[in-house]
């Protein structure tokens, strides 16, 4: 049976692109593979999200970028995270952290007699 599809909870695009990056620079592509690919397709993520996305932390300097070509011989732009896409993965990962644990705490609560 196929997973389920999951979509990407607002807000943590940007962290699950610089994650991907913070492995290897990538083209657009082949960041969408690696997600689909890590999640066991459980998470996709389209076009109209990602390149304005990548376009977007490009401007914020998270992220430098070169042409060069892909394994297939096509031009791509290929993505890498910069010093300051390091920091800021750091940052929205112990922000993640901190909202599960809020998360797990609230859905673990025992119901208290009233």
């Amino acid at each position: 049976m196929p997973p389920t599809r999951f979509p990407i909870p607002q807000g943590t695009l940007d962290m699950l692109i610089l994650q991907i990056l913070s492995l290897e620079p990538a083209h657009g592509y082949g960041i969408a593979q690696r997600l689909e690919q890590i999640s066991q397709s459980v998470v996709q993520v389209n076009q109209g999200s990602l390149y304005p996305a990548l376009y977007r932390m490009e401007e914020k300097g998270w992220l430098d970028a070169d042409w060069g070509y892909t394994e297939k011989n096509r031009k791509a732009k290929f993505y890498r995270l910069t010093v300051r896409g390091r920091k800021q993965l750091a940052s929205e990962l112990s922000r993640w952290a901190k909202y599960a644990d809020v998360v797990g705490l609230v859905l673990t609560a025992q119901r208290t007699a009233t």
